[in-house]
């Protein structure tokens, strides 16, 4: 019974803290939701910090593992960036906490286990000679795993997983990286050396801040400015003046977005996030955001 109810109770805290955030959720909530009293759920967590440490145990005892296999592994460095997706993958649901309020930073706890594991992950992958752009190009490669995960949590895993992780080979392959293919006929490869370290937001923790890969360029060269005009922002007033520099800050902001990148867009202002936020995450114009989102009345 004890048990049972301290799996409900996290059961409860994981869908909370998601929806709302952790610290928008209080502890007499959780309760009334599981059915007990808030004695209850402090005999088995004596305050929200520990039911974060307990809903992030299993995610990091998968990394800590995932980690130990892939520095016995003859390619460590494609061991690492496989390991670690497969952990993101798993737990999911867990890393879009983050997404609301960075809710698994409340622990203390988590967030040095987590630091530390990343700190061990970039030196795997980078490697005992790597200079400084190898370590960045780490940082940016792990950022590519976790972001995507965390944003697109309810796509079908296998093509998720297929997509990250030609992405990373495309940034290392532009990098002219020399890790070993996966495999022939476009399969996904982890081509170089460096692949781990932290996210966009904070020391380590997954975000959503290297989104731009969900959004459809129409295929065009990353730099060029777009053949479409951009579309006017109804909510900011006329548009200035078009100069050089006006035309410069467009180049790679496409006027449209796939259908994945707009359901993330949905997704983050149904969590309260600003269009104008959604946009800077996203790579596209306000103007193309506020299209898709729900009518006000």
């Amino acid at each position: 019974m004890t048990d049972d109810t301290r799996a409900k109770i996290l059961r409860a805290a994981l869908e909370e803290f998601s929806a709302r955030g952790f610290h928008e959720t209080s502890v007499r909530e959780l309760a009334e939701r599981v059915g007990v009293t808030k004695t209850a759920v402090l005999y088995h967590f004596p305050g929200k910090a520990d039911i974060v440490t307990a809903l992030a145990e299993p995610m990091l005892a998968d990394f800590e593992a995932a980690l130990a296999q892939a520095a016995e592994a003859s390619d460590t460095r494609r061991a690492v960036v496989e390991g670690l997706l497969e952990v993101w993958l798993t737990h999911r649901h867990l890393l879009r906490m983050n997404l609301r309020d960075l809710g698994l930073t409340a622990s203390e706890v988590v967030f040095e286990r987590f630091r530390d594991g990343m700190l061990r992950a970039n030196g795997l992958v980078a490697g005992p000679d790597a200079d400084f752009a190898d370590r960045v190009r780490a940082a940016q490669a792990i950022a590519m795993l976790s972001d995507p995960v965390v944003l697109f949590a309810e796509a079908p895993q296998d093509e998720l997983r297929a997509a990250i992780l030609d992405g990373v080979d495309r940034l290392f392959t532009a990098a002219g990286g020399d890790g070993g293919a996966r495999g022939e006929a476009g399969a996904s490869a982890i081509r170089t050396a460096s692949a781990a370290g932290k996210s966009a937001h904070g020391e380590s923790w997954p975000d959503a801040t290297q989104a731009a890969s969900a959004v459809d360029n129409g295929g065009s060269p990353e730099g060029r400015e777009s053949d479409v005009a951009e579309e006017p922002d109804p909510h900011v007033g006329p548009p200035a003046a078009t100069t050089t520099a006006t035309r410069d800050s467009r180049r790679g902001r496409p006027p449209a977005m796939n259908p994945e990148a707009i359901e993330a867009a949905r997704r983050l202002y149904a969590a309260g996030r600003a269009p104008a936020d959604i946009a800077t995450v996203l790579g596209v114009s306000r103007a193309t955001v506020y299209r898709h989102l729900p009518v006000s009345d």
